[in-house]
């Protein structure tokens, strides 16, 4: 039996293809994310629950949706029989994560499956460092704007 050849990497690093991901992405920043979200824009969250928990989260009231990176796909293809309601070939998806690296090689993902996505620069750091609305580690939510 002989070893089948997988190809070879397409990338030289991670630095390579997050910009390569990035190449095929108009990423929006967080006060833009945020009106995006208020007219209808599918807000993703794909951080793990323990980082959410440690770091804190977009307030419920912007209508954000948490899908953890590793069903990502699977949630929002519209053809998945593991999509949620929201998966739509119409909807507009911004994709935030704690920094705003794994968020665009997600956007870029969701892409490749013919969605309208993109990524928040900055991630869940910037929009709380944009004081907008987010709900604190033990403590009540924070409303900003």
């Amino acid at each position: 039996m002989t070893a089948t050849r997988l190809p070879r990497a397409r990338h030289d690093g991670i630095d390579a293809m997050l910009a390569d991901a990035r190449s095929r992405l108009v990423r929006v920043d967080a006060e833009t994310a945020y009106r995006e979200a208020l007219h209808g824009a599918l807000l993703v969250d794909i951080r793990p629950a323990g980082q959410r928990a440690v770091e804190g989260e977009v307030h419920p009231a912007v209508g954000v949706l948490v899908v953890e990176r590793n069903v990502l796909e699977w949630r929002l293809d519209p053809r998945s029989d593991a999509r949620l309601p929201e998966a739509s070939h119409d909807a507009r998806v911004l994709v935030l994560c704690q920094e705003g690296y794994t968020s665009s090689l997600a956007a870029d993902s969701l892409r490749s499956l013919g969605l309208d996505a993109t990524d928040v620069v900055g991630g869940f750091a910037a929009w709380r460092d944009a004081h907008l609305p987010v709900a604190c580690p033990g403590a009540e939510p924070v409303s900003g704007g």
